[in-house]
This record gives C-alpha cells, structure tokens and sequence, in this order.
C-alpha cells in the first residue's frame, strides 16, 4: 500500500516535468510546496529546500502528507475553509495564516495558493502552494541605538541580515532585501531573542502581509510556474498558470477528487454520458486490487476486468440494470492485469447529482475471501452501502455548490 502510494507520488511530479525540474525548482530562493489534489488525501509531491529550510523539516518528513499537519491549535478554522474553498473553486488566493514549524513554535505567513492547469484538458494537475514568513506585531524597548530585546540590539541585527532595509517592529511587517533560504532562516531566527510575552502577543493579534510581501509572493510564483512551463514543454505534458478551455467532459473537479480520495474502500466512477461509459476516477484500493496504474484505468469501460471464464449472463445484468438506472449486486469473476483471476462481489449503483439526475455510476468491489477488507466486522452488504452513501454525499455536496464540475 505505501509502496504505491510512493509510486504515485514520485510519477505525479515526474511524469508531467523533466528530470532536471526538481534541481530547477530548488535553486529557486523561495519557500512552497506543490501538491496533487488526484492523488488520495491531496498529498506534496514536491517541497522545496526554503520550505524545509523554514519549516525545519527533512524532505522524507513533508512528501506524501496533507499540509494540514503544520497547522496548529491556534490555526484559525476560517482561513483553513478559505483554503478549502478556493481549492473546490480552483482558484488561486492569498492569506495570512498561523502554521506551526516541525519544534512547534507557531508562525505567521502569508500563503499564496495557485492551481495548475493542464493546456491539454483544462484539468487542475497540482497546486503550488508559496509561504511567506511575516512577522508578528511587537511591543519593543527603545535605546539610543535602536530596539532592545533582552539585551539585544534588533535593529543592528536587522541591518546585519538586510543591510539597510529596516525592520518594523511596531506593525505585522518584515520588508527583506532578499528572499533566499538562508536569509529568511536568519530573520526567523532573530524571533528568537524576544520574550515569551511578545511572542504570545503576536500570535493571539491577526498578523496582515504588507503589500510588498503580497509582491513577493506573487513574483514567486511567476518564478516557479516559469520553472514548470519550461519542464513540462520537454516532456510534451504542457502546463499552465491559467486555464485556456474548460475541462473536457469526464475530468472531475479537483474538490471531487479529493472527496472521493478519503473513501479508502476499492471503487469506481463511471461516467454513462459519454461514449463507451469510461472510469473517470479509480480509488487506490481499486489499483491495489488490479494491478493497474491509474492512467491505465482512466478513460476506459471496466470490461478490461473481464476473460475468457467472466459469465456473460452476468455481465448482460450489469449491462440491464445500468440501462434501467437500478442498483444491482453480482457475484462475478475478474481478472487482474497479471492475468490472475478472483471472484469479485459486485455493486453497481447510479449516482444522483442534487437536481436528481444520474451523474455517474459506483462500482464497489469486495474480493471474495480477502480477509483485509473485513476490518471493521461489517458485512459485505453495508460495506458496500457505506461505499456508495460516501459517493452520492461527494458527488450531490459538490454539485449543490458553485465549481467547474459538471455533475
């Protein structure tokens, strides 16, 4: 199961840009992260040597992991569903944010967030992600040469790490001269020498990025998407900042991917509006259970799973009660793509979007006599109800609100 889950992750980055990419990216002086919303639970896929830098995290430490975990409890929830929302909307955004560093010490940033685009279906591939570091408002002492914090002068401090740029204490701003990793790290490091007073002043106060903070991350991510453009023109797999057509019919929304992600059973969508009644999402339990890789699954009817020994009987049921948009339950044998066979026991259900309509078809498979999918003593019956009731809330919760997809 990791071991997929880690092919996965390393094909999601690699397969879209050329192999010198990752290198390009951390040369870059900033601190981001790019995720996959396709992939189970919208894990990074690539984090930069800034944001390890910043974060204080080894990179085996931050792939493979939602960014929820540098959230924290005084994480506000508000700007976490901002987030939310403008990943449901595809749509890029800008907030300030409380995030927590691998030795729990909460930070202020501002976080940019970014879709990226497919040029060839409109899709959302991944998201990047930029964090600026903003310092949080401070009650300083003032001296004849500048602000004293336990004995040390922060404003010679300041100049040492930004030369003559000034540090505003009295205000949520830093203004650097530089964003590299290192710099950032050793204006970071100067929160260091105030009290514990100040500090838990400045994270209870609402900390806001200042213009040019707003102007550094946007400049950043014209950097990195540049990066990404170039490298995904080597490999033929364009990418882009802004979506130049809508997505094609079958790509599901990046919200939809997510929500059905969290559903850990094996399953399938198919989508009966369009020829042939093609797999439009695939769940990881699924590949697990088959064999395949999901771009050998998308896009194509699930008779792929047939053989010479699958009953046609069955498959003429299957076929009935899609074309009368009834639910049915068969007991049919499959095939992986090794060739091996196994008795699968079948549900197939429509979906409804919120008007009522069938949006999709869920296909939930249960390997007969597979010990691991029993784990919670349920029977296969309300395994396979759980399934499905997970699907339709997905699928009507999505279609009841305003985003791309089309169900």
């Amino acid at each position: 199961m990791e071991s997929q889950l880690n092919f996965n992750i390393e094909n999601s980055f690699d397969s879209r840009y050329s192999f010198c990419a990752r290198q390009a990216l951390d040369d870059l002086p900033y601190s981001f992260t790019i995720t996959d919303p396709s992939i189970s639970g919208h894990p990074i896929v690539f984090a930069s040597e800034g944001f390890l830098k910043v974060f204080g995290y080894s990179k085996d430490e931050v792939v493979g992991k939602n960014g929820r975990v540098f959230q924290g409890p005084k994480t506000d929830r508000k700007s976490v569903m901002e987030i939310r929302e403008a990943i449901r909307e595809e749509r890029s955004m800008q907030i300030n944010l409380l995030n927590y560093r691998k030795d729990g010490t909460p930070f202020w940033m501002l976080f940019h967030l970014s879709p990226v685009f497919s040029e060839e279906d409109g899709r959302v591939v991944h998201f990047v992600g930029v964090q600026l570091p903003i310092l949080p408002p401070r009650r300083p002492r003032w001296s004849a040469s500048g602000v004293v914090r336990n004995g040390a002068n922060l404003c010679e401090e300041g100049d040492r790490v930004c030369g003559n740029t000034n540090i505003m204490f009295g205000s949520c701003r830093r203004e650097l001269c530089s964003d590299t990793p290192v710099e950032l790290s050793r204006v970071l490091a100067l929160e260091s020498v105030l009290d514990d007073s100040s500090r838990g002043l400045g994270i209870e106060e609402t900390c806001e990025a200042s213009n040019l903070e707003k102007q550094k991350a946007e400049v950043a991510i014209n950097k990195i998407f540049s990066v990404l453009t170039r490298h995904s023109e080597l490999t033929r797999r364009f990418v882009c900042a802004e979506r130049h057509s809508l997505p094609r019919a079958g790509i599901l929304s990046s919200s939809l991917n997510i929500s059905l992600g969290r559903i850990k059973q094996s399953f399938v969508l198919t989508d009966p509006h369009l020829p042939d009644m093609p797999i439009v999402y695939a769940s990881d339990a699924f590949l697990r259970m088959t064999g395949y890789a999901r771009d050998e699954v998308l896009g194509h009817n699930c008779r792929f799973l047939s053989g010479a020994d699958t009953d046609f009987s069955t498959l003429y049921q299957i076929k009935e009660s899609i074309k009368t948009e009834q639910a049915c339950t068969v007991r049919i044998l499959n095939y992986r793509k090794d060739k091996s066979s196994f008795w699968n026991y079948l549900h197939i259900s429509p979906v409804r979007n919120a008007s009522g309509k069938v949006a999709y078809f869920v296909g939930v498979q249960i390997e007969e006599g597979c010990k691991n999918q029993d784990r919670n003593g349920l029977c296969p019956e309300m395994r396979h109800r759980s399934v499905v009731g997970a699907v339709k809330v997905a699928v009507r919760s999505l279609s009841m609100g305003a985003g791309p997809s089309r169900s």
